[in-house]
């Protein structure tokens, strides 16, 4: 079977959600749990912040993949803003400070935000097919570079990247959070692109 890739639509939020907490090694559920009232569960605060017409993380940002009919994989990225805008960096919850050094460190890079394919799917070459796409996004955008911020303790990811041509730029301790079972650093990689 050969994977297909398209916009995401607002249909897809649900998947998107679960997608992003993938990529997050469950930081998403477990931030979306301190947003969600009572009795909503953390997955409903995903599919809503996922259905925004407005944000890095939302369906409008997206790119599916599919494997016959079934959702495989997701691609959301885009343009980080230039000059990047800390504002209101001390109120930001203390999980998310280090990713926003990070981000700051690459203003106007087409941000990788999220990158995920389901398990079942996973070997088939699908996320190396989504990294071309972020590049055709990003030179589309005249983006001077692409940025991705990975784990430290996820080696797969680090490969992926870096056979695509990303080297690491700089790191940040990853704070641990109740679930978490890893600990080391955040790295920002970055693949520069010709003018």
């Amino acid at each position: 079977m050969t994977p297909t890739f398209r916009p995401a639509t607002i249909a897809d939020v649900s998947a998107l959600a679960v997608l992003v907490d993938i990529a997050g090694d469950g930081m998403a559920s477990y931030m979306w749990r301190g947003l969600a009232a009572p009795g909503q569960s953390p997955l409903e605060i995903g599919r809503e912040r996922a259905r925004r017409e407005e944000g890095g993380f939302s369906y409008r940002n997206a790119t599916i993949a599919e494997l016959d009919g079934e959702i495989a994989a997701g691609l959301v990225g885009y343009r980080l803003q230039e000059p990047y805008d800390t504002g209101g960096f001390d109120a930001m919850p203390d999980l998310v400070r280090p990713l926003v050094l990070l981000e700051s460190k690459v203003p106007g890079s087409w941000y990788v935000n999220i990158l995920a394919t389901f398990p079942e799917f996973r070997g088939q070459g699908i996320a190396s097919r989504l990294l071309a796409i972020a590049e055709e996004k990003a030179r589309a955008a005249q983006a001077p570079s692409l940025s991705v911020i990975v784990t430290s303790w996820n080696g797969n990811a680090a490969r992926l990247y870096t056979k695509a041509g990303y080297t690491p730029d700089a790191r940040e301790p990853a704070l641990p959070f109740p679930g978490c079972l890893h600990k080391g650093d955040w790295v920002l990689m970055v693949k520069p692109l010709a003018v």
